[in-house]
């Protein structure tokens, strides 16, 4: 597994931090965009960052953290190439792989325990998409990238 992107607002700092450790123990290097700390802060600065990220390849994967994930998924998805899923069970985080290929988590600080937030991480790590129906869906979300980036109606 390549390196995997993360960042967080301030009210997702304390679940991004566990987040670090725990891919950090299972051998998975994980870069962190920010914030540092529990000083508020806004959320959109970080999360275009880390979907910009993923949009020019800079990694594949990426996970982002707000209090309710709503937000940093309402500005990953608006950056081209970004398939980024608000997740908060184990049931979504996986199906979210397997039919979008979704390669932004998103977790609600809020919403999901640490626990959870765990076990969701490592399935949807290690889900792979399943191709098939999906890819023709798939290819249709990247032809819409692209109509927009082009400015087509």
């Amino acid at each position: 597994m390549s390196k995997i992107l993360i960042a967080s607002d301030h009210a997702g700092f304390d679940l991004k931090e566990k987040l670090k450790k725990f891919l950090e123990k299972k051998g998975i290097a994980a870069k962190d965009l920010g914030t540092y700390s529990r000083e508020r802060c806004d959320y959109p600065l970080y999360a275009y960052e880390l979907a910009k990220a993923i949009s020019f390849k800079k990694a594949r994967r990426g996970i982002l953290i707000c209090k309710s994930g709503v937000g940093t998924s309402i500005v990953a998805n608006r950056v081209p190439g970004v398939r980024a899923s608000l997740c908060h069970n184990l049931k979504i985080a996986k199906l979210t792989r397997q039919h979008n290929d979704s390669n932004v988590l998103v977790l609600g600080s809020g919403f999901v325990k640490p626990d959870l937030a765990k076990k969701m991480v490592i399935a949807w790590l290690n889900t792979k998409f399943l191709g098939g129906r999906h890819l023709r869906r798939v290819k249709l979300i990247n032809r819409i990238d692209k109509l927009i980036r082009s400015g087509a109606k």
